[in-house]
């Protein structure tokens, strides 16, 4: 089997002592609703090999499980719009600068949370300190995608949140296909562990060493599967 990296990416790595190759498994555009076991079944089991791990996106697990919410559902209020305007954007998006994201923020924290952690953000920002307002609001409002079209047009009127239960998903995929995974929360500035399988014993951190180079890439590549498999000696 050869290898395939995105452009710009290694096939190779070093972690954990050892010499790993990646390759980034291409599908179609997957829809709300699809099923991930199906997934695994049509692109990734004709590859997978005992002693494999397999790095999934966040997005293609959240999109199977319904776990979007709609343009529509999200009405950007007067402190959304306020404080997104404070909100420095990044190379991997506009973030919580998009008013509606900020609207999705105050909704699932409540609005003294937000601005407790917007506060709290510009604070730290004098201090040099990044990520403050994230480590606050927590996971649901860090892991929120879309709401942006620019690299991928569907997202555009749609935010995709972070899987439900990426552990126990991992689990099952394991004990319906035997495919060993790990879900993570990717883009070409951080990367972060959601959940893996019960089989997988190393620490969050030497597995994210594994992906730390984001091989899946953060626009339009369609290779929300990574097979990540030790090179022999």
């Amino acid at each position: 089997m050869e290898f395939h990296a995105n452009e710009g990416k290694s096939v190779t790595i070093q972690a954990m002592g050892k010499t790993w190759a990646r390759h980034a498994i291409a599908t179609h555009f997957v829809q709300v609703g699809e099923s991930y076991i199906d997934l695994m079944e049509r692109y990734v089991k004709p590859v997978y090999q005992e002693g494999d791990i397999l790095s999934m996106s966040e997005k293609v697990i959240a999109l199977c499980q319904g776990r979007v919410v709609r343009e529509e559902e999200v009405r950007p209020g007067f402190w959304a719009k306020l404080l997104s305007r404070f909100v420095h954007q990044t190379s991997a998006g506009p973030g919580m600068g998009l008013p509606i994201k900020m609207q999705f923020a105050i909704n699932v924290c409540g609005l003294p949370k937000i601005l407790w952690a917007a506060f709290r953000a510009a604070i730290d920002k004098l201090r040099g300190v990044h990520g403050t307002f994230y480590r606050i609001a927590g996971l649901e409002v860090s892991g929120l995608d879309g709401f942006y079209g620019e690299d991928i047009p569907e997202y555009e009127h749609m935010g995709v949140r972070i899987p439900e239960n990426p552990a126990g998903v991992c689990d099952e995929i394991l004990e319906k296909t035997g495919i060993v995974s790990m879900i993570v929360d990717a883009n070409d500035l951080n990367v972060e562990m959601l959940g893996h399988c019960s089989r997988l014993t190393a620490s969050d951190e030497e597995l994210l060493d594994l992906i730390r180079d984001n091989p899946a890439g953060q626009d339009r590549q369609l290779t929300p599967f990574v097979l990540i498999r030790p090179v022999q000696d």
